[in-house]
């Protein structure tokens, strides 16, 4: 239903925002994708109703909708929608619930219980524990060249707060040395940006790139700075599947329990680089968000960690 177009300028704002906040969630690309899709077919169901505003959204008028889609037919398919189909637009209304107690608007009234606001924030990394995933990558492979290259995603991921999608489309080109600077040239929403490097994080990558990248496969014959076994571009989905496998090696406990994404390592240099004195403003530019309402994030996280002391 994404050919729905909506009139109401609240509405539009709040799907981009909803997006947004998925986005800075972690959540997979797929559900950021489709959930803002359905979001936006409620929002048209409630503009064909008369309803303007989301504060006069009652649990009347959601079982309507409920059963709007019940009856409503597959416009691709043909005949009904499948039931995986109307759980996901329950599901994204659940998800939209917990996106307006987060940002304290009144939630439209839904019969399931929710989470609490503390479920919707990642659990980050500590220091400590970030020291510790780069203390493996000393002998998680026996090749010492994975080594190097595992730091090396490390300090892009972690670092230099990268997307798993920028990491993966930087080539070797983009390191300035001189200047200790990595130009993100693929940034969401195709904008560019420059992150500065400390001279302890330039010098993992340059020893990767001069020592370690050379001895991968077919590593002259692109420019993708970050390389597989078989020399092809490193791809998102690997950086997880690594990850998983330094976590591991790792010795503490907490550390392996936690649901470790290259998207929680950028969540967690944000959140420390803020519990470090950084204005939040120059936190937002270092990440490459496109307003500062996503990177209010950090604040909470914060906010929950002093709650909990």
């Amino acid at each position: 239903m994404k050919k729905l177009a909506l009139h109401n300028e609240s509405y539009k704002i709040l799907v981009t925002k909803f997006k947004e906040w998925l986005d800075i969630l972690g959540y997979a690309e797929s559900t950021v994708y489709s959930l803002p899709i359905h979001l936006q077919e409620f929002f048209y169901y409630l503009e064909c109703q008369g309803i303007t505003r989301i504060n006069l959204v009652d649990k009347e008028l959601v079982n309507r909708y409920y059963l709007h889609l019940q009856t409503r037919e597959n416009h691709t398919k043909g005949g009904g929608l499948s039931k995986r189909y109307l759980n996901a637009h329950q599901y994204t209304l659940h998800k939209f619930r917990e996106y307006q107690k987060v940002h304290r608007s009144k939630p439209i009234p839904l019969h399931l219980k929710l989470e609490k606001l503390d479920h919707t924030l990642p659990e980050i990394l500590t220091p400590l524990e970030v020291k510790e995933l780069f203390r493996v990558t000393e002998y998680d492979y026996a090749q010492e060249h994975l080594r190097y290259r595992d730091k090396a995603m490390l300090v892009l991921l972690y670092s230099l707060g990268l997307r798993r999608a920028e990491a993966s489309n930087l080539d070797v080109k983009d390191i300035d040395y001189a200047r200790e600077l990595v130009h993100v040239r693929k940034g969401k929403g195709k904008k560019e940006r420059v992150v500065p490097v400390n001279s302890y994080n330039l010098q993992i990558l340059e020893d990767y790139v001069f020592e370690a990248r050379p001895q991968f496969c077919k590593s002259t014959e692109n420019e993708a700075l970050l390389i597989g076994r078989t020399g092809k571009r490193l791809i998102g989905g690997t950086m997880g599947t690594r990850l998983k496998i330094i976590q591991k090696f790792c010795d503490s406990t907490s550390l392996k329990n936690k649901r470790l994404t290259p998207h929680l390592l950028r969540h967690s240099i944000a959140t420390h680089l803020l519990q470090g004195g950084m204005h939040i403003e120059d936190i937002g530019q270092f990440l490459g968000h496109g307003s500062l309402e996503s990177t209010q994030l950090y604040t909470q996280i914060i906010k929950r960690q002093d709650d909990k002391l």
